[in-house]
């Protein structure tokens, strides 16, 4: 057989061996359990080492010595039998054991969904008691009335033989399972199940479908069923599974040998009973150790039982060589390592450029030892190459100088562990420095996420031209400065430097030489050599024939920046700089911006080092209005408490509220505290510069130093309600010492349990990813996905145009005002254009997005936009699904990072507000939602229901307006001329918003589009249809803590299915409260005449049987969910819920069609059916069920629309696909991830 390397192949399959396949690539049968003569030390023959069966173990030479010599190639020796040929073929020669019985395949018998159980229609226990002996199995029934696969036991089987006699035929063991997957004839199973589906229709049983996918897989693959039983088990080629001798005599072998040892033996055993024709019983018992000694062998992890070696530890067995991080693919054939390439620790090198690196000599002689050796043969310094490596490892005087020669422009290649993104790895060119340490350029560190307290790198040197034109080309840090993930500069001043920057820009009242004036930078620059005018004192300077007021130090500064750009007239902060660093990148290229980050990197140290700024206690200000604050809040707490004791309020409702008074402390005191700071020390405290500019520390972390240590969070979350008062300023008491250890400990555990799990998504996802590439330039759909601003109630969070920044435009995007096309479809929004749809107000825009891509495979250029990590667009064959899945990958495990750092106080803890307030003036336009009135005249929600309201963007007396422009209903635009004058006043009035125009009570207002404000149960109204309701008016009250159930009719309370001491007990409070009662099946309800309330887990009643109510009392109420926090580690597990799409576990139920519910207090095994009747068609009933102790969100005759939720729960996105299609999915998952 000519060998083929291991080019010439299309591709790669995997298939099951047949056992003629297994004998074809044998080269004889192993039939001894022996390995190696211990007093020889050669291997035994016909053993498991054997070298007639896998080749010699020297080089052209036979087991007796007969032939030695490569001239008899070839020959087979007709003493020992072994062939002359290399003892490569050890590697390559595989054997084979004949088994005296078949065995199931563990892969195919024990997996789940076990294939063979499929194909057969038996479960695994089933397969097992078979294989194992337990129970026989029917292969043709006779007319004993029962069916082929059946499983009978032994007496049931000797009682079917005695009466049918050889007409009923039943097996056990191996040879039956083989018996019946041989006659299974794949074709006609195929058809058979289609025609099932066919007549089943939609509802088809899973495990048919299964069956049908191994079926097909098995036609496709030409593979035979029986194949599945094993009748030859292949032995591996016996270097794959060495054994070799240790210096103290003993062996040490492959644990793979033990598993083969034990099956031969066992085979062998088998054998011999046969032959004997032992009892049955003894024969079945050896048959059933072959069949796990056989599992062991092809896979020792997957069994209970594992096989164990010496000291307890299980034996690693075929799969285990191949599976996990450390198998053959993961370890040895996906990355290997790499020769030219070392590590060291970093230091920082502030003196390098941005595309250089300090590399020590000595590693650099040893990596570049080949290139050094040939360029000293080469300048005819040494003879040879031999010569030459003795004067490299000599280390001579000229080697050193062949060294800078060779090092000038060959880039070597940087690596930071863990490479979260692809700028974990990049080019640099060397430079030679003292020293072990490798110097890197501070500005990269952000982007290798280093730091120089320990960290160490790899350097690896690109050997081939073409590696080291791709490191040139692609890698250079230079050609790396924008983070893929979102186009944003990635290279930028941090820390040091931003203090520098950021104090050399920033102004000090009564600096020496306040007020003088300058001609030009240069009798700036003198004067500041000698002392006649500080760095940030006031002054004015002739600039561009203008005189301008700013500060020698702006004047400095503005002198980094390239020369055409605009003069930075204000303090520089580390966002600032970054802005611009975008800006310069933008306009001049990334040559001016290298040029200038160098620059701002040398200035911004230098000037850190000549201001000095340094800590000391004394700068930790406490605010003086601290001590008031928390009395007050202290009392505020003791009122709750005793609003709890008294039963005023519930346990909850009063941990809710301390934790609420507590959060508003912590805020004002912090508010207060950075007052302070601001004024200490003419506003240069360095505690407040650090964090005003970006440099290091944040507002969070100051508050704890000088404000107040805040709340704190259990690791479970919750918020512990003892708020620790002190800081670290004034130091904490014990138990305030104490309730700080949960956090700090979470921190740490969190971390180490966390960061594992943030880079087993990220493999994840660039698992199902790395095939995602840039096929095609435009796939020509004319989908698209309708981007829109992202608000939060009234506050922009997101503008439009830095939503769609970097997409292509699907439609073409519209002047709302003139109605001319301002962006035409298929142009690529930059910057630019960005800009202008934000100040054209546009409020929606149709972008391309890979979502709706057509293309086959991959993506298309057009649906994928601009390749951010050059802001152009993106070139065909970009791997952009591995940049996708590193950009959600790498802040995951930086964020896991994060808690380490705050200490676990609680962040993020929401006030609930009790009223709904508008933060602008508002038309209320509809009230939804049924109401009633109190008998005290206050309106009350007895259903969910929303306001709606308009927001009125201009507010006018229409009698005060003076030759109004425009008419009811008539849209305007932001600048539109409305009036021409008002108010006595000939001037003219313009439009401030895009709306439409109403005019309404003597009212002139201009209306945006309607938002519905969500108002749930037990709302107070205090608004009516029509009201204009002014900035900061109350529109309604709500109880923030609770949800309830309100009475619609006045009537007399009755309880059903509710019994004290069951399902209605006392809690610690001495609230009424109904409990989950297991024994018997109950559905409590109350109801008031007629009207009937279903009463959930939990519920606190606050009526009893046979109190008269009136409507709108209050029935009974639900506490709204506690508080946690919310931090990543509660992220990530949603974000891998979200990706997998798995079922949450307490999904909500949704509406499957529109219609109205009807409820007829059915209860079915703990499920309460509700029907959902369609109004459009008479016939269209759904029945939907749902369990007795969830909280609905539904009551008999209200209307839903489908996909609503009809009781509390998470939503399902397998439910949202199923009823309201893709489009809606597709938002959901983006709308949920990037909440995360």
């Amino acid at each position: 057989m000519a060998t083929r390397t291991y080019t010439e192949f299309e591709s790669i399959g995997i298939q099951l061996a047949s056992p003629d396949r297994i004998r074809e690539w044998s080269f004889g049968e192993t039939k001894k359990p022996e390995t190696i003569n211990y007093r020889t030390l050669r291997p035994e023959r016909d053993g498991l080492f054997c070298e007639r069966i896998f080749g010699t173990t020297k080089d052209w030479e036979c087991y007796c010595g007969k032939f030695k010599s490569i001239r008899y190639k070839g020959v087979i020796c007709d003493r020992c039998g072994v062939e002359v040929t290399h003892s490569k073929v050890r590697r390559e020669r595989m054997g084979h054991v004949e088994l005296a019985s078949p065995v199931a395949h563990i892969w195919y018998y024990r997996s789940v969904p076990s294939r063979m159980g499929l194909l057969l229609n038996l479960t695994i226990n089933q397969l097992k008691s078979i294989l194992y002996f337990e129970k026989y199995v029917i292969i043709d029934p006779a007319e004993s009335g029962r069916e082929v696969c059946e499983l009978i036991d032994e007496e049931e089987y000797h009682e079917y033989l005695d009466e049918y006699g050889d007409k009923f035929v039943a097996m056990i063991g191996g040879d039956a399972v083989k018996e019946l997957l041989a006659r299974i004839d794949v074709e006609s199973e195929i058809r058979e199940i289609r025609q099932k589906i066919q007549d089943k229709g939609k509802i088809s049983d899973r495990r048919i479908l299964k069956r049908l996918e191994v079926l097909e897989a098995l036609k496709e693959s030409g593979n035979r069923p029986e194949w599945m039983m094993l009748e030859v088990v292949p032995v591996i080629p016996p270097e794959l599974r060495p054994m070799v001798q240790l210096e103290g005599g003993r062996f040490a072998t492959s644990d793979l040998n033990d598993l083969y040892r034990r099956v031969i033996n066992r085979n062998n055993r088998l054998k011999r009973l046969l032959a004997l024709k032992a009892p049955e019983i003894i024969v079945r018992n050896e048959k059933r150790m072959l069949q796990e000694a056989v599992d062991a062998l092809f896979d020792n992890s997957r069994r209970k039982r594992s096989v164990k070696g010496k000291g307890n530890r299980p034996l690693k067995s075929l799969s285990d060589m191949l599976k996990g991080k450390t198998g053959r693919f993961r370890q040895n054939l996906l990355g290997k390592r790499v020769d030219y390439s070392g590590r060291s620790v970093i230091v920082i090198g502030p003196e390098l450029r941005l595309h250089q690196m300090g590399l020590p000599k000595k590693m650099a002689l040893e990596l570049f030892k080949p290139f050094i050796m040939k360029r000293l043969v080469d300048l005819e310094l040494a003879p040879n190459i031999k010569s030459a490596k003795k004067k490299v490892e000599a280390e001579e005087k000229e080697v050193f100088e062949a060294l800078d020669e060779v090092i000038k422009e060959h880039p070597v290649m940087l690596n930071r562990a863990p490479t979260l993104h692809r700028l974990g790895i990049q080019a640099f060119i060397p430079v030679l420095v003292e020293g072990k340490a490798i110097k890197l350029h501070p500005l990269v560190c952000h982007a290798f996420n280093a730091d120089f307290d320990g960290d160490q790198m790899a350097i690896h040197v690109p050997l081939s031209p073409k590696a080291q034109l791709e490191a040139w080309m692609l890698m250079l840090s230079p050609h790396n400065l924008l983070n893929p993930a979102n186009g944003a500069p990635i290279v930028g001043p941090t820390q040091d430097m931003v203090l520098g920057l950021f104090l050399l820009t920033s102004q000090l009242d009564g600096d020496a030489g306040e007020g003088k004036f300058f001609g030009n930078i240069d009798e700036i620059k003198y004067a500041i050599s000698i002392g006649a005018v500080g760095l940030r004192a006031r002054i004015s300077v002739l600039r561009e024939g203008k005189m301008i007021q700013t500060t020698p130090g702006r004047m400095i500064f503005n002198e980094i920046m390239p020369p055409d750009y605009n003069f930075v007239n204000h303090p520089v902060t580390e966002k600032e700089m970054n802005k611009l660093i975008a800006e310069v990148y933008d306009r001049n290229g990334a040559g001016a911006t290298v040029e200038m980050l160098d620059r701002m990197k040398d200035t911004g140290f230098h000037f850190a080092t000549i201001f000095a700024p340094s800590i000391s206690v004394s700068d930790i200000k406490v605010s003086p209005k601290k001590k008031d604050l928390i009395e007050a809040a202290n009392k505020e707490v003791g009122e709750v408490q005793k609003a709890h004791k008294n039963g005023v309020i519930t346990n909850d409702e009063r941990y809710k509220k301390v934790i609420e008074i507590w959060t508003k402390t912590n805020e004002a005191i912090t508010e207060s505290m950075f007052s302070e700071l601001e004024k200490d020390q003419r506003g240069f405290n360095p505690i407040y510069v650090m964090a005003v500019s970006g440099a290091r520390g944040s507002k969070e972390q100051i508050r704890q130093l000088a404000g107040m240590r805040g709340l704190m969070a259990r690791p479970s979350g919750e918020i512990i309600e003892l708020a620790i008062r002190s800081n670290f300023r004034e130091g904490l008491g014990v138990l305030e010492f104490f309730i700080s250890t949960h956090g700090a400990r979470k921190g740490l555990a969190d971390t180490a349990l966390k960061t594992a799990d943030a880079g087993y998504l990220t493999r994840r996802l660039v698992d199902i990813a790395q095939d995602c590439i840039i096929t095609e330039d435009d796939c020509q759909t004319p989908e698209g996905m309708a981007m829109t601003v992202v608000r939060e109630g009234d506050k922009v969070i997101i503008n439009l145009g830095d939503r769609v920044f970097g997409r292509v435009t699907a439609n073409d995007v519209v002047d709302p005002v003139s109605h001319d096309v301002v962006i035409p479809a298929g142009t690529i929004i930059d910057k630019a254009l960005s800009q202008k749809i934000n100040s054209l107000g546009i409020d929606k825009v149709v972008v391309r997005s890979p979502l709706t891509c057509n293309t086959r495979h991959g993506i298309c250029a057009a649906c994928y936009g601009m390749d951010l990590a050059r802001l152009k667009d993106v070139e065909m064959g970009e791997a952009v699904g591995i940049i996708a899945a590193q950009s959600i990958g790498q802040p995951g495990t930086q964020l896991t990072m994060r808690t380490f750092h705050v200490g676990g106080v609680a962040t993020n803890v929401q006030v609930r507000e009790s009223i709904h307030k508008l933060p602008y003036n508002a038309l209320i336009q509809s009230i939804s939602g049924q109401r009633v009135n109190r008998p005290s005249g206050e309106i009350v929600f007895t259903s969910r229901g929303n306001i709606a309201v308009s927001r009125v963007g201009q507010l006018l007396d229409v009698d005060k307006m003076i030759n109004v422009k425009v008419e009811q209903g008539q849209n305007v635009m932001p600048g539109e001329v409305v009036a021409g004058g008002y108010d006595g006043e000939e001037k003219q009035i313009t439009s401030d918003n895009a709306g439409t125009v109403e005019i309404r009570g003597g009212q002139f207002m201009i209306l945006e589009e309607q938002t519905a404000i969500p108002v749930k149960v037990g709302t107070l109204l205090t608004v009516e249809e029509g009201h204009i309701a002014r900035k900061g008016e109350t529109i309604a009250t709500f109880d923030p803590h609770n949800d309830v159930v309100v009475a619609e009719n006045k009537g007399t309370v009755r309880l059903q299915d509710v019994f004290e001491g069951k399902n209605l007990k006392k809690d610690e409070e001495g609230n009424s409260r109904i409990f989950e009662f297991k024994r018997e099946k109950l559905a409590p309800r109350l109801y008031v005449g007629k009207d009937e309330y279903h009463l959930p887990l939990n519920s606190i009643l606050m009526v009893g049987e046979g109190q008269k109510v009136e409507a709108g009392d209050i029935l009974l109420k639900i506490s709204s969910a506690t508080e946690k926090t919310r931090d990543i580690t509660g992220g990530l597990p949603r974000v891998e819920e979200l990706f997998e799409a798995r079922r949450p576990k307490d999904a909500s139920t949704l509406a499957e069609i529109d219609g109205r519910i009807e409820d007829h207090n059915e209860v079915v095994k703990e499920k309460k059916i509700l029907y959902i009747q369609s109004e459009a068609n008479e016939e269209e009933r759904v029945k939907v069920q749902i369990p007795v102790g969830k909280r609905l969100r539904v009551r008999n005759g209200d209307y839903v629309k489908a996909g609503d939720q009809l009781d509390e729960g998470t939503l399902d996105p397998h439910d949202i696909l199923r009823i309201q299609g893709i489009e809606a999915l597709r938002e959901f998952l983006i709308r949920e991830i990037q909440e995360v």
